[in-house]
């Protein structure tokens, strides 16, 4: 059972990284007094989302084996919920701001690396 297990998690683990490396994301804003857009260099590494620059960025997040997204980025005291889709080596989405900012969105992502 011990090894059945480890099997699956392995499999499971493989399954996300065929997403990990570089990412390159554009978000849009569609409704909402935010700025028009915003470009973000992030990193997934086993499926988890960081963010790839320097700056006061901060992201978190992670992609399903089926290539899910949901996470969230936050700059200058401002947060934002996303959610969408990877596939291969593009995706995309919707993003909502949350707390005093009332925009929404969608993004867009390219893998680099």
């Amino acid at each position: 059972m011990a090894a059945m297990t480890g099997l699956l998690a392995t499999g499971a683990a493989a399954a996300t990284d065929r997403f990990d490396g570089a990412w390159s994301v554009v978000v849009l804003t569609e409704r909402g007094n935010c700025s028009p857009t915003y470009q973000f260099p992030i990193l997934i590494e086993e499926g988890r989302a960081r963010y790839g620059g320097t700056g006061g960025v901060a992201i978190s997040g992670s992609v399903g084996a089926n290539g899910a997204v949901r996470g969230s980025i936050g700059t200058s005291g401002a947060s934002v919920n996303v959610a969408g889709r990877l596939s291969g080596v593009s995706g995309g989405g919707t993003w909502t701001a949350g707390g005093a900012l009332t925009c929404s969105g969608r993004w867009q992502a390219e893998k680099r690396g």
